[in-house]
């Protein structure tokens, strides 16, 4: 059965595997959301070739196992350019691509109709940093796909792009297109997204659970066979790394979001963070974090005060599912204790004040959480789905009631993350699919 989890980091060294350190008292270990809806977090800082750069900056570079990749064309396609996974997580390897000296043309298959400040922001962004920017539409998208060294098609859905822009030229892209799935959830198994793929030059997978649930799902529901797959774990970044490691930042991070949140310093703090959604299971969490208290009550266990804060709402757009998590807040007189935030890029702040972090997907991070979190020794797993909501609300009191065994498995996911899921151990994985992507499409 999939596993969610609730993981632990260093006192005072929160962390999140494959996506970040956590700063807090007692601190959670958890992988980053395979599934495309996270709202976080590798931020990696590369210099642009126009900026005049330091000689470590030089260095740095050179010593990349992506160096291989200067002067390289490589084009970007992503279904849409947001504060979720899949497409921060493209941006990310686009900014290690460009401080190596790649150039990177990104295009956003969908875009909304008016003017958007996230959209904005994130192509300001990109700009920034040397990544060029494209329509979606246009022969400018056409021509770079056909000259480009690499095509990186980001989640399944940006398919569809192949045949709406590409049409009769699909044929000539293919054998250079690296697929990047991160969906784990049925309704993406459609031939209109996937037909293309037997025939691309690889697809990359974040987990191996889900890489084997692509296998078996398009052969036994599409007919269609997978090309050469990747499995490639992700890593934290340096710059959430330097934060992790430098304890004026974490306290000073700590106390003011604290402080913001009306949560004071001896409270016990638990966070989920990603986008607002229904396959992220927030509403499981509030029922388990709720659960959690009754528990609590019952047992007249003399425990801190606990919140739990939701990083990745968006009140703008109002949506069904939003509004029905803040009506079960109000129910259930919980005002006081939950904490709502609305989407950001800057979601180090979070991580430093947490306590503990919870992982409740309903997508792939499941599959791929069982991968890096080490149940009962960097984390606490529990079932996916409903069946899940008691074991999550006992590993919250579990977790609430033994300061040791958080700190603990704080120190050893800590130390997991640092043999493991770096940014130069991503690089270096990812740098073995890109070379022989590469060879291929010269063949």
């Amino acid at each position: 059965m999939a596993k969610h989890s609730v993981a632990m980091a260093k006192k005072r060294w929160p962390i999140m595997l494959a996506a970040f350190l956590s700063v807090s008292t007692v601190t959670v270990l958890l992988m980053r959301s395979n599934n495309s809806d996270s709202c976080n977090t590798n931020h990696f800082t590369v210099a642009q070739d126009n900026q005049i750069r330091s000689p470590v900056q030089l260095t740095n570079a050179a010593s990349s196992p992506l160096i291989f990749m200067k002067s390289k064309l490589v084009l970007m396609v992503s279904h849409e350019l947001s504060l979720s996974g899949g497409p921060l997580l493209l941006m990310e390897l686009a900014f290690l691509l460009r401080g190596v000296g790649s150039d990177v043309v990104w295009i956003s298959n969908q875009k909304p109709s008016e003017h958007d400040r996230v959209v904005y922001s994130l192509e300001s962004k990109m700009l920034d940093r040397g990544v060029q920017v494209l329509s979606a539409k246009g022969e400018n998208a056409i021509d770079t796909a056909l000259k480009a060294d690499m095509v990186i098609l980001n989640t399944a859905v940006a398919g569809k792009w192949l045949d709406a822009i590409l049409k009769e030229k699909v044929a000539h892209v293919l054998p250079k297109v690296l697929w990047w799935i991160h969906e784990m959830r049925g309704h993406y198994f459609k031939v209109e997204y996937v037909k293309h793929l037997p025939f691309v030059a690889g697809a990359m997978i974040d987990s191996h659970t889900t890489a084997e649930y692509w296998k078996n799902r398009t052969r036994e529901r599409l007919g269609i066979e997978m090309p050469e797959t990747y499995v490639v774990h992700l890593g934290n970044s340096k710059e959430l790394m330097e934060v992790a490691e430098d304890s004026v930042a974490k306290r000073v991070l700590r106390e003011h979001v604290r402080e913001s949140l009306g949560v004071r310093n001896d409270d016990l703090l638990f966070a989920i963070i990603n986008s607002v959604s229904r396959g992220k299971g927030q509403d499981l969490f509030l029922r388990s974090f709720y659960e959690s208290l009754q528990l609590i009550q019952e047992k007249k266990l003399q425990l801190p005060f606990l919140h739990a804060v939701i990083v990745g709402s968006d009140m703008n757009a109002q949506t069904k599912f939003e509004m029905e998590l803040r009506k079960f807040v109000v129910e259930k007189k919980i005002q006081n204790r939950v904490h709502f935030v609305n989407k950001t890029l800057a979601v180090a702040p979070y991580l430093a004040a947490i306590d503990v972090l919870v992982q409740n997907s309903q997508g792939t991070a499941a599959g791929g959480t069982m991968e890096i979190v080490v149940n009962g020794t960097t984390g606490l797993l529990h079932p996916v789905g409903k069946e899940g909501v008691t074991p999550l609300a006992k590993n919250i009191v579990k977790l609430a009631s033994h300061v040791e065994k958080r700190l603990t498995m704080g120190k050893k996911g800590y130390e997991r993350v640092k043999e493991r899921f770096l940014e130069h151990h991503m690089s270096q994985r990812i740098a073995l699919v890109l070379k022989e992507v590469l060879q291929k499409a010269k063949q």
